[in-house]
Order: structure tokens, then C-alpha cells, then sequence
């Protein structure tokens, strides 16, 4: 059975605490190194988290000349560092700026949806940081939650790439002050 694995994010949840980026990083370069997950503050006060979204059509994919990267069964979108020269056509393809440059490697690297976590039975780190469960791992042709939608305001054009992740929509949301 092919799966589509990827996120599901509720806006409402997330407070932009960035606990997801620190597990991202502490988990792939503790010492240094691309920063695979980031959290965007949008103009209204909400956040948005940002990743490789193994895209159902990447763009990475299409553009890379020494076609270093290969999608697997389950929809996890993998780079090899053998095959990448490090020209970074893949970077400036990417509508959501998911491949990044490694200095120190002279190579791009990208998000691997934590597979090595996922083989062991766990779930992506940036998942398991996520305390207020704005951040959410799923079979997105399995997962069965109400009112999921493809696009959020602050999120780029999905139709040429198709990203694996799913929205809970936004609400407005009222400060303390407000009234």
C-alpha cells in the first residue's frame, strides 16, 4: 500500500515557542549546520512552521541535473549527498525553502522526515518538541480530522508541487486587550 507521509499543522496551536526548530537542529546539526525546520510569524500575530513538505511533485526532484534526490514509497523526499554537487539549483527551485546549503560539506542537504527516528518506532523530533501539538506526523491519505485544508493564508502556491502537509484552519484571534 503507497502512504503519503507528512505534517499536519494547527495554526491555532502553535505559539512560536521555535521548540520545533531546536529539536530539528539538535537532532540533524547540534554543532552547526542548515536549519531544516523554521517558524515564520505572519502579519495577523499567528505563526507558521516551515519544513520539507515531500511534495507529491517536487520541484527539487525536477531541477536536479545529477538527479540526487528520489522519492520513496511512502512519500519521503530524500537527497543523496554522494550524487548532490552542491550547485543549489534544488534551493532556488524550492517555493518553501526547504533545501539548504551546507558550508561545511560543500553539498545541499533537506529534511528527511527523521527516518532513522521513524525506522526505530519514534516520531520526528520536531513532532515530539512540539508541547502545545500544533505540530502533528501522519499518513495523510489515512488521517481522518475534520476541517483539514491544503492551503492557509502565508503559505506559498501548492498547485505545481502538491506538499505533504495538511492546515487546521486559523481563527482570528482576540488578545487580552481587545475587545
Amino acid at each position: 500500500m503507497i502512504k503519503q507521509l507528512g505534517f499536519v499543522f494547527h495554526g491555532d496551536r502553535c505559539i512560536g515557542c521555535r521548540s520545533c526548530e531546536l529539536a530539528c537542529r539538535n537532532e540533524h546539526y547540534a554543532q552547526g549546520g542548515p536549519q531544516f525546520r523554521r517558524i515564520t510569524e505572519l502579519k495577523d500575530g499567528s505563526f507558521l512552521s516551515f519544513s520539507c513538505n515531500h511534495c507529491d511533485s517536487p520541484e527539487c526532484f525536477r531541477v536536479c541535473h545529477n538527479k540526487a534526490f528520489t522519492k520513496r514509497k511512502d512519500g519521503i523526499v530524500q537527497i543523496n549527498p554522494h550524487l548532490c554537487d552542491g550547485c543549489r539549483e534544488c534551493i532556488k527551485a524550492c517555493p518553501y525553502g526547504a533545501p539548504q546549503y551546507d558550508l561545511y560539506k560543500n553539498k545541499v542537504d533537506k529534511c528527511d522526515l527523521c527516518l532513522p527516528r521513524l525506522q526505530k518506532g519514534l516520531l520526528p523530533a520536531c513532532v515530539t518538541a512540539c508541547h502545545t501539538g500544533a505540530l502533528e506526523f501522519a499518513d495523510l491519505d489515512q488521517i481522518k480530522v475534520a476541517g483539514l485544508q491544503k492551503q492557509i493564508k502565508g503559505f506559498p502556491d501548492i498547485r505545481l508541487t502538491r506538499p505533504s502537509i495538511r492546515f487546521t484552519p486559523v481563527s482570528t484571534r482576540k488578545r487580552y486587550w481587545q475587545k
